[in-house]
């Protein structure tokens, strides 16, 4: 199996050289800031006795209700085999069951248990503890502000990768 080099993506910055750097700006930020937030979850969701991948799948389901394997896989980027080793670790710690599908008799569908719904509200507050932290000294427009850019960028990306796959596995 070999990777083909990622399929570029169209651009603008040709004709608009500030956005090329503001784009470049933006990237190392992100880049730094995405960095030191996944290294912060691994290492304080860890501590409970799940991967930052199973906390996500934890999450997942309890956001968005009940979900087949095949729609966990989509929502966390993951390849049906992985989601199925990440749903199968946390049935085997007692963090989610398997229900049959209602509608679908070949699927089952993924609910969060008591004891999954119990970690998953203690690493939230754990976890939104240090956000309250970070986030203290900024007045409270600023914070909505953010947030509020922070979840446009979000709506952005994921229609973004919706769109296209940055890389063809041939």
């Amino acid at each position: 199996m070999t990777v083909a080099a990622p399929t570029p993506l169209p651009t603008v910055s040709e004709a608009d050289p500030r956005l090329a750097a503001d784009a470049r700006e933006f990237h190392g930020v992100l880049s730094d800031l995405m960095r030191v937030v996944q290294f912060r979850d691994r290492d304080r969701i860890c501590c409970y006795d799940v991967s930052v991948t199973q906390c996500y799948a934890l999450e997942a389901v309890l956001r968005r209700g009940p979900l087949t394997l095949n729609e966990l896989a989509a929502h966390l980027y993951l390849d049906k085999s992985t989601a199925s080793r990440v749903v199968k670790a946390l049935a085997e710690k007692g963090y989610l069951e398997r229900r049959p599908h209602p509608e679908d008799g070949r699927a089952v569908q993924l609910e969060a248990t008591a004891a999954g719904r119990r970690l998953h509200g203690a690493i939230e507050r754990d976890l939104l503890a240090e956000v309250e932290t970070l986030v203290a000294d900024f007045d409270p427009e600023v914070r909505r502000a953010l947030a509020s850019l922070l979840a446009r960028l979000s709506r952005a990306a994921v229609a973004s990768a919706q769109e296209s796959c940055a890389c063809r596995v041939g």
